[in-house]
């Protein structure tokens, strides 16, 4: 089992419990927090870079995109603020927004 599917599939799980219960909920879906002691992602951003003006691959590199602390601070004072009727997804591109 690779590392990306052990986070993968507990968090699928954990997702489709929510979405099935009666509960109203927000999910954040960050890829990536950029924060104290986790700068090695500071290597990779040259190829979302690289993959943001290629027409195949902008999507992907904006779903996949990493976020700052300060961003996923903001994301869940707003999910906690705003609660959310029934099932609210908020993906990266959302998350930067903040």
């Amino acid at each position: 089992m690779t590392l990306m599917h052990a986070y993968m599939e507990p968090r699928i799980q954990v997702e489709e419990a929510i979405t099935s219960s009666s509960l109203n909920a927000t999910i954040l879906r960050p890829r990536y927090v950029l924060g104290p002691g986790h700068r090695w992602p500071y290597l990779i951003l040259p190829a979302y870079w690289i993959m943001g003006p290629i027409r195949s691959k902008r999507a992907t590199a904006a779903r996949l995109g990493l976020v700052t602390l300060r961003r996923m601070i903001a994301a869940l004072v707003e999910a906690v603020e705003n609660p959310a009727q029934g099932i609210r997804i908020i993906e990266v591109p959302a998350i930067r927004r903040h």
